[in-house]
């Protein structure tokens, strides 16, 4: 296998234990512990399980097109290099690998800043004055846009945790891989002791009658019933994503051809069962009438934290809410880590801002990226959760998921006799059922426009920034015959 020159200058120190160690890592961030009520409200009852199922299966359909990628084209950048060889290095992969890290700057840093505003959010259970607003500000947006359905920003004395938390992780990334993925088993371990005591909680209180407590009419297949479940599922796809975090750093694994596609499956095989265990133990604690009020209110950000206080009392709430910041800032620790790998593949490809192609000296990782999405990171801390989460979501499945999942299919079509270790399981079925679920996502959601139409002006606008880059230096569509490329 032909490797990149960004691919050449990096070391192969990630084995199996290690890349399921960073996907599960960013898999089980702060997204569990507060969504449920979120979850709960828009399905109306505890059928939103099923949102967590449909998830599961959506990022097992995916994850197959990530595994037969990953292990095809095991380099630094992941889908960057994916989009590139699938669509044409020199022809249309040249600007929708660009317009990938382009919209990358904006989503990548949404993400662990939602993993920061988590960290603060957990922080203000054990010390409610992190709660004190400072500042709030409501930014009306979309296509029918008002006040109510804008994008918020709040300052809080919380806001300077979450960028704390931020630079915590900065500091921890910025060192050679071997030992970010010796890290990465460390922070692991708090998070499933974490996970674990939950469940044993929920287990030994447990009541069926009370997890299981359908509302008149909870299956009855309405338009009500879809438009819920498409709110549910993007929340549980937010909460599943991470799986393919070590395709980032596909010229960092060791076998990759092996070891890739088995950490994105087993990954999503032992975090959708914790989902589902841990979910459903706590519906078995907590009323979901409950779940649903305090999803309207700023207590749905502690509700395990609130129910291990019931059970065992002050210093128990306490003791799970320092769990859960553990975990939410191992997911944030992860995300940086496997995002800053992105732009320094582009840039050395030519193909991005030539700063992002610089590596640190010491331990030869691409130090100039990881800061920039740092400080992208701490910037986006102070807007509200929710937004962060519905604007991930969408910018990631129009500008990637989706051209993926067509792409692994244009692959086998255009390059048949490309080595691939791994092979989707019941090709192409997987990968239709995928491109099914993202469209469902999208489109069956109250408000959807809002975050389309974000989406659609960073399409507009890097569409435009990659035209005038490649008019000047001669590239596709403006070399001559560049588009038979």
């Amino acid at each position: 296998m032909k490797e990149s020159v960004a691919d050449q200058r990096l070391i192969r120190g990630i084995g199996l234990r290690e890349a399921i160690s960073i996907n599960v890592i960013e898999m089980i961030g702060i997204g569990p512990f507060i969504t449920i009520p979120l979850i709960i409200r828009a399905a109306g009852g505890p059928q939103a399980m099923l949102g967590w199922i449909f998830g599961a299966v959506l990022a097992m359909c995916d994850g197959l097109v990530w595994a037969e990628l990953g292990a095809a084209l095991p380099r630094a950048g992941g889908s960057y290099e994916y989009l590139k060889q699938i669509y044409g290095p020199r022809g249309a992969g040249r600007w929708l690998s660009f317009l990938y890290v382009w919209q990358l700057m904006m989503s990548a840093p949404l993400s662990a800043a939602s993993g920061c505003v988590g960290v603060a959010q957990y922080a203000g259970f054990i010390f409610p004055s992190l709660q004190k607003v400072v500042a709030a500000h409501n930014i009306p947006w979309g296509f029918r846009a008002s006040a109510s359905g804008g994008v918020g920003i709040s300052i809080t004395h919380g806001t300077f945790v979450a960028i704390f938390a931020c630079v915590l992780a900065i500091v921890l990334a910025y060192r050679r891989v071997e030992v970010v993925g010796k890290i990465s088993n460390w922070l692991l371990a708090g998070v499933f002791g974490a996970i674990a005591w939950i469940i044993w909680a929920g287990t030994t209180h447990f009541d069926s009658a009370r997890a299981f407590d359908f509302p008149p009419g909870a299956f009855h297949l309405d338009h009500a019933f879809f438009l819920g479940m498409g709110s549910a599922m993007l929340i549980a796809t937010y909460d599943y994503w991470g799986y393919y975090n070590v395709c980032y750093l596909g010229a960092e694994v060791r076998e990759p051809g092996r070891t890739i596609p088995r950490a994105i499956l087993l990954a999503i095989v032992i975090v959708g069962a914790i989902y589902v265990v841990m979910n459903i133990s706590i519906l078995g604690v907590v009323p979901w009438r409950e779940l649903a009020q305090a999803a309207a209110t700023e207590s749905r950000f502690y509700v395990v934290s609130t129910m291990m206080q019931q059970i065992y009392g002050t210093y128990a709430g306490r003791i799970v809410a320092v769990l859960i910041i553990w975990t939410a800032f191992a997911s944030i620790f992860s995300v940086l880590l496997g995002v800053s790998r992105i732009p320094y593949a582009a840039a050395i490809d030519g193909n991005f801002f030539p700063i992002f192609g610089r590596l640190n000296r010491r331990g030869n990782f691409p130090s100039a990226a990881l800061l920039c999405m740092g400080a992208l990171t701490c910037v986006l801390c102070l807007f509200r959760l929710a937004d962060l989460v519905a604007a991930l979501v969408v910018i990631r499945i129009m500008m990637q998921f989706i051209l993926q999942a067509i792409g692994v299919m244009i692959f086998r079509r255009r390059q048949p006799n490309h080595e691939r270790p791994f092979r989707m399981w019941l090709y192409p079925l997987p990968a239709c059922l995928a491109l099914v679920g993202f469209a469902y996502i999208l489109i069956l959601r109250k408000n959807f426009e809002r975050e389309v139409a974000l989406a659609i002006v960073l399409i507009v606008v890097g569409t435009a920034a990659y035209l005038i880059r490649a008019r000047h230096r001669g590239e596709w569509p403006f070399l001559p015959g560049s588009s038979a490329a």
